[in-house]
C-alpha cells in the first residue's frame, strides 16, 4: 500500500518526465542539507553510511549517466554536470565505494546554446561549462556490482558491453610518489574496524583492516608447518643433499592430517562451522627455510637459494593436490566445490576464457570447474602437472585451498629448537631473548642459539661461534642472518614461494637501522614489481620499543640515559648491567620497562 501523503506520479508536459511530491523525501532532503536552490550534494550527504552512498549514487546515475563505448574504442560509464562541485563530491563517495574515476573539465565550453523551450520549441539559453566524470576500466565492474544501474536499459547495457569483453579490463594502478613530507602535529589515532565488510572511510580513502590471512566471513585459520629442517642429508659436508622423497612422503600424509583437523575444529559458531565444513581449508606451511639452506651450504637469496625454494614449495603444492583428489575420491568433495554457480557477466569478464569455452550468461557451472579450469592459481598448476587438474575438473577436492606459510615463531623456537622461522632466514646465529618471569621487576635477557648453529657445533666444529676474529671459530660464510641479506633478497625469496601458494605467506624484511632511505625507499616498489600480494619491512629502533629478539650489536651500540632524583645522568650500554631496586637488570630492558609503564607488574 501506498504512504497516505503519497498523490501520485506528475508528468511534466513537453518533457520525457515524471515527478514526485512526498513529504517523507522533502524533510529527508531538508535533513541532509538540500534545500530549493541548493540541491548539491551536501557534507551531511557524504558522511552517510556506504548503502545510502549506493542507493544515492545509483539514482543519479540513472537520472544523468550513461553507458558509452564499445570494446575497441573502451566502454565507459559517464556522468555530465556543470556543477563541478557536484561532480568532485560524487567522485568522492564513489571512491569510498573502491570505485576510481576520472573527471574531464570543460569538455563543453560555456556559452550560448539553442535548448527546449518548454514550450514545444527552441530557444537560445547560456549554458555553463560542462564537465564529465569518466569510470572506465575494472572500476566497471566494481561500478556494477557496488552500485549498478536502477533504470533497466542502462543496465543492460551495462552488462552487454562487460559481457562482450573478450581482454581482461585494465586494471587500476594506485602509485604514487611521495615529494614532500611536513610536519603537521600530534593528533590522537583510533583503530578502527567496520564489521562485516572491514572496510571504512579514511578520510576519503576506501580503506581495509590489515590481516596476515585473508579470509572470507567467518572463515577461520587451520594451519600447520613441516620443519624443513628434519630432510636435510649430511649436512655442512660436500654431500649435503635435501630428501625429497621422504618430504613429499611427509607432505602427502600431513594433508590427510589436516582434513581430520577439519572434523574436530572446535569453532564456537554455527557460521563459522558451516564456513570451514563447506571449503575444507587449510593452510599447509613449513618452517626453517633459512636454516635448511645453511645446513646445504647455501646462501640465503642466492640464486641457487631461490631455486631451492621454489622447488620446495612447488613439491608442496602438487603433492597436496594430489592428495586432495585422493581424498575426495574416499571421502568426498568439499561441498562447495559441488555447487553450481550461475554465470555472470562480472564472471566472463574476469575470465575470459570461459567465453572461448563457451559459457554464456545464466549457465551455470560446478565450483569444482570454477576451481579447477578459471582460478589463476590453477592454471599455473596445470603448466605442470595437467592430468592432475583435469582430474579434479571431473572428480573435485577435498579442500579448496591448500597451502599458506605462517610467522611459526612459537613453534620453530619450543618444538623445532629455534630453527629459521617460516620462510624467513634465522633471526641471528646468537642473540639474547626478552622473556617474561614471574615475579622479577624486568625483562630477563637470555642467551639463545639458532638451530643450525647448534647442528654445525656438534656435528662440525665445537669451537665456531658467530663474529669471531680466531681462525678456529669462524663459520662459514654462507651462514647468514636475517640483517647479512638485502632488503631485495628478502622480496626474491617471497617471490619464488608465492608462486606456489594458495593463500598467504607471512614475511619481513629486515632493513638495517642506517639503511639510506634513497634505498628504503624503492623496496616496495620492487616487491610490487616481482607481483607480490604484500611487503612488510622492519627496521630496529631502540627509541621506539626494546623488542623480544635483540643482537648484542644493537644493544652495544645503543646508549641509554637514566636521570636520577638528584637531576645526575647516567649513560649506559644497553648490554651492561645495572642494579637498581634489588634486581639486576640489563641497562635495556630497565629502561624499556620504566618508560613503558610496566615496571614491577609482572
Amino acid at each position: 500500500p501506498h504512504r497516505a501523503d503519497f498523490t501520485g506520479w506528475t508528468k511534466v508536459a513537453g518533457r520525457n518526465e515524471l515527478r514526485l511530491s512526498l513529504a517523507a523525501l522533502k524533510s529527508l532532503a531538508e535533513r541532509l542539507g538540500m534545500t530549493p536552490g541548493n540541491k548539491s550534494i551536501t557534507p551531511t550527504l557524504e558522511r552517510s553510511s556506504s548503502d545510502f552512498h549506493r542507493g544515492f549514487l545509483r539514482g543519479l546515475f540513472d537520472a544523468d549517466g550513461s553507458v558509452q563505448g564499445s570494446q575497441q574504442k573502451g566502454v565507459s560509464i559517464r556522468l555530465a554536470q556543470s556543477d563541478l562541485p557536484q561532480l568532485e563530491a560524487a567522485q568522492r563517495m564513489l571512491l569510498r565505494l573502491g570505485i576510481r574515476s576520472t573527471i574531464y573539465r570543460e569538455r563543453r565550453s560555456e556559452g550560448e546554446r539553442l535548448l527546449p523551450d518548454g514550450k514545444g520549441g527552441h530557444a537560445p539559453y547560456f549554458t555553463r561549462a560542462q564537465h564529465e566524470l569518466v569510470i572506465s576500466g575494472e572500476n566497471l565492474n566494481t561500478f556494477a556490482h557496488t552500485v549498478g544501474f536502477g533504470d533497466s536499459d542502462k543496465a543492460q547495457r551495462l552488462s552487454d558491453a562487460l559481457a562482450r569483453y573478450q581482454r581482461v579490463l585494465n586494471r587500476e594502478r594506485y602509485v604514487a610518489r611521495v615529494t614532500t613530507i611536513e610536519e603537521d602535529g600530534i593528533e590522537e589515532v583510533y583503530d578502527v574496524q567496520v564489521p562485516g565488510i572491514n572496510s571504512f572511510d579514511a578520510n576519503g580513502l576506501h580503506a581495509h583492516n590489515c590481516g596476515e590471512q585473508p579470509l572470507p566471513p567467518y572463515g577461520s585459520c587451520l594451519l600447520g608447518s613441516i620443519n624443513l629442517t628434519n630432510f636435510v642429508r649430511d649436512p655442512f659436508t660436500k654431500k649435503a643433499r635435501f630428501d625429497w622423497a621422504e618430504f613429499n612422503t611427509t607432505v602427502a600424509i600431513f594433508t590427510r592430517m589436516l582434513d581430520n583437523v577439519v572434523e574436530i575444529n572446535g569453532l564456537p559458531l554455527p557460521q563459522q562451522r558451516h564456513e570451514i565444513i563447506s571449503k575444507r581449508r587449510h593452510g599447509m606451511g613449513y618452517l626453517g627455510l633459512g636454516s635448511t639452506l645453511t645446513m646445504l651450504k647455501m646462501r640465503y637469496g642466492a640464486p641457487d637459494s631461490l631455486e631451492f625454494t621454489e622447488k620446495v614449495t612447488q613439491e608442496m603444492a602438487i603433492t597436496g593436490w594430489q592428495t586432495g583428489v585422493e581424498l575426495a575420491k574416499e571421502k568426498g568433495v568439499a561441498p562447495v566445490l559441488e555447487e553450481e554457480f550461475t554465470v555472470t557477466a562480472e564472471m566472463l569478464h574476469k575470465r575470459p576464457e570461459m567465453v572461448r569455452d563457451g559459457y554464456q550468461i545464466g549457465q551455470t557451472v560446478k565450483g569444482k570447474v570454477l576451481l579447477a579450469k578459471y582460478s589463476r592459481y590453477m592454471q599455473k598448476v596445470a603448466a605442470v602437472a595437467p592430468l592432475l587438474v583435469e582430474e579434479m575438473a571431473a572428480v573435485g577436492c577435498r579442500f579448496t585451498h591448500h597451502s599458506s606459510i605462517a610467522p611459526t615463531g612459537t613453534i620453530s623456537l619450543s618444538l623445532a629448537n629455534n630453527a629459521s622461522n617460516g620462510i624467513e632466514p634465522s633471526f641471528a646465529h646468537h642473540y639474547s631473548r626478552n622473556v617474561i618471569r614471574e615475579g622479577k621487576k624486568s625483562k630477563e635477557k637470555i642467551d639463545v642459539f639458532s638451530y643450525e648453529l647448534l647442528a654445525y657445533r656438534e656435528l662440525i666444529n665445537r669451537e665456531a661461534m658467530p663474529f669471531s676474529d680466531k681462525e678456529e671459530e669462524k663459520l662459514p660464510d654462507y651462514f647468514i642472518s636475517a640483517d647479512d641479506i638485502s632488503p631485495k633478497a628478502h622480496v626474491d625469496v617471497q617471490a619464488a614461494a608465492q608462486k606456489w601458494i594458495d593463500s598467504s605467506i607471512s614475511k619481513t624484511a629486515n632493513v638495517p637501522t642506517d639503511y639510506p632511505y634513497e634505498q628504503f625507499k624503492d623496496i616496495y616498489l620492487y616487491a610490487y614489481e616481482q607481483g607480490l600480494k604484500g611487503c612488510t619491512t622492519f627496521r630496529f629502533n631502540p627509541e621506539a620499543f626494546q623488542g623480544v629478539l635483540v643482537k648484542e650489536k644493537d644493544l652495544e651500540n645503543t646508549i641509554y640515559r637514566f636521570t636520577l632524583d638528584d637531576g645526575s645522568v647516567v649513560e649506559l650500554k644497553g648490554n651492561e648491567e645495572i642494579e637498581y631496586d634489588g634486581e639486576i637488570h640489563s641497562a635495556a630492558n630497565l629502561y624499556d620497562a620504566l618508560k613503558e609503564g610496566y615496571y614491577g607488574k609482572f
